[in-house]
């Protein structure tokens, strides 16, 4: 069970492949959870460049997001299937997916608007050394700015600003149509499952409607 999932930032990627890891027993490789790492744990050059580009809204090279990916997935526990949150986000590594013959069994694009993936990012907070999220108004920490788990302290993202928001979010959809239209070329010809999920749902609505899918 190979699964893209795909929607704008914050649009609930992250809780839905979480859902999904845990429930079937596959991992969630998240593109911003590997250039996180490799921001935390590596201090030269490349994780500098990584950190700044992210910190301005920009978006990574497809050569590096690649390159880390593919490390990925030589791991073992992606042997029995894997969800990609974050990834692709141009067609371009669309096209490298199959180039380099990964396999994909089933594209989830999840549907929010842009006024609401505002709401949410603008109020977002982040564990940085696990991930976790919070949002100061969706989904408040137990203490104020402390993560739940470790009690340490939550930041606010230097690119969550409605500035840099916008940004991110007019470049998604510069990709976002031609991506959409690869994977619904590919669905007809069989060679994969495309579904479309309003994301504006409560989050237990959306999961039934992926069980739903995954379970056919």
């Amino acid at each position: 069970m190979r699964i893209i999932l795909i929607g704008y930032p914050c649009s609930g990627k992250g809780t839905q492949a979480k859902f999904i890891s845990k429930k079937y027993n596959i991992p969630k490789i998240s593109t911003g959870d590997l250039l996180r790492s490799i921001i935390l744990t590596q201090k030269n050059k490349e994780s500098l460049d990584i950190k700044k580009k992210i910190e301005q809204g920009k978006l990574i090279s497809d050569s590096i997001i690649i390159s880390i990916i593919k490390k990925r997935l030589a791991e073992k526990d992606c042997l029995n299937g894997y969800i990609l949150d974050g990834f692709p986000r141009t067609i371009n590594q669309a096209k490298i997916i199959d180039q380099n013959k990964i396999k994909i069994d089933y594209v989830i694009e999840l549907l929010i608007s842009k006024k609401k993936i505002l709401k949410r990012m603008l109020g977002r907070q982040i564990h940085m050394k696990s991930g976790r999220i919070y949002h100061k108004v969706y989904n408040p920490p137990l203490h104020k700015n402390k993560d739940d788990i470790t009690g340490e302290q939550l930041i606010t993202r230097k690119d969550d600003t409605k500035k840099v928001i916008i940004k991110r979010l007019n470049e998604y959809n510069l990709f976002k149509k031609k991506i959409i239209q690869y994977y619904k070329q590919k669905n007809k010809l069989n060679q994969l499952k495309f579904f479309k999920i309003n994301g504006k749902k409560k989050v237990f609505i959306i999961q039934k409607k992926i069980m739903k899918i995954l379970n056919q």
